[in-house]
């Protein structure tokens, strides 16, 4: 088990080689709002904080986000490039290999990540692909004791368009969300920053909250993977946000997803008061 650092331009990330997660996001260009000499840290797995991006595959015995890998691929955004691809490979389980690549692009907080499923064996396999987003439940360090904010999931779709579940609702077993879609993302949210697993248009997905241990939760995806057949692969695109609520750029990655920036009851003053800053 290792942690692979790596950096672009905006962000320094770690990744775990168990699952080949996300579990630690500096944000270069943000100072931390207690110690503002230090960038602000989103995603995190230490002593005080746990907060990480996970994916895996579920409906038979499969890589989830615990499966070792081995990594390969650059560590840094070199000058005059503007890509950095990094590939995590699991082991074969069962007849199945998941291989993850991430895709980071300079001046961005949007990581494209692909999951290859490789059908080394000789039956078919159809497995279920998972995203998530864990995240304790303790509000954010330095928020304001002049006002509250919202720190939770939320899951956005057409239908349901964004709704907000509060952590003591996840506990209570009262989450009320749209539970299928062809569409939308599920987005862990928090003051200024927020991250959130988007698939595309039109692909099927399940959408959970849980709860997973003494005060952890989770929000995610579950969308299946087609039939692969013996010596074939399927491979799905997502993509992870993990960044600054900057409007406009959410605004481009999908729709609803300016939404995560969340103006509460105040909305029909703000939304007009934005727009005419802007």
């Amino acid at each position: 088990r290792e942690k692979i650092e790596v950096a672009t331009d905006v962000l320094k990330l770690s990744f775990d080689t168990e699952g080949g997660s996300l579990v630690r996001t500096e944000f270069t260009r943000h100072a931390d709002f207690v110690d503002t000499t230090k960038p602000f840290v989103l995603l995190d797995q230490s002593s005080s904080r746990v907060y990480v991006a996970q994916t895996g595959l579920i409906g038979g015995d499969f890589p989830t986000h615990k499966a070792a890998m081995k990594f390969s691929g650059e560590r840094s955004l070199k000058d005059g490039q503007n890509e950095l691809t990094l590939r995590f490979e699991s082991d074969v389980q069962n007849g199945v290999k998941l291989v993850k690549t991430y895709t980071l692009q300079r001046g961005s907080y949007a990581i494209g990540v692909q999951h290859e499923v490789v059908n080394t064996g000789t039956a078919a396999v159809s497995p279920q692909l998972y995203l998530q987003l864990v995240r304790d439940g303790n509000k954010p360090a330095g928020e304001s004791s002049f006002y509250s904010t919202f720190t939770g999931p939320a899951i956005y779709t057409d239908a349901k368009k964004y709704h907000k579940v509060e952590f003591s609702d996840i506990e209570k077993n009262k989450a009320e969300i749209d539970k299928t879609s062809p569409n939308g993302y599920v987005a862990m949210v928090q003051h200024y920053f927020a991250s959130a697993w988007l698939l595309g248009e039109g692909i099927n997905r399940e959408n959970f909250v849980r709860k997973v241990d003494n005060n952890l939760y989770a929000v995610g995806m579950i969308t299946p993977v087609a039939d692969v057949a013996p010596g074939q692969s399927k491979t799905v695109s997502s993509q992870l946000f993990v960044g600054p609520q900057e409007e406009k750029k959410l605004e481009a990655l999908a729709p609803g997803m300016e939404l995560v920036k969340d103006y509460g009851w105040l909305t029909i003053l703000a939304k007009p008061l934005y727009w005419l800053l802007d």
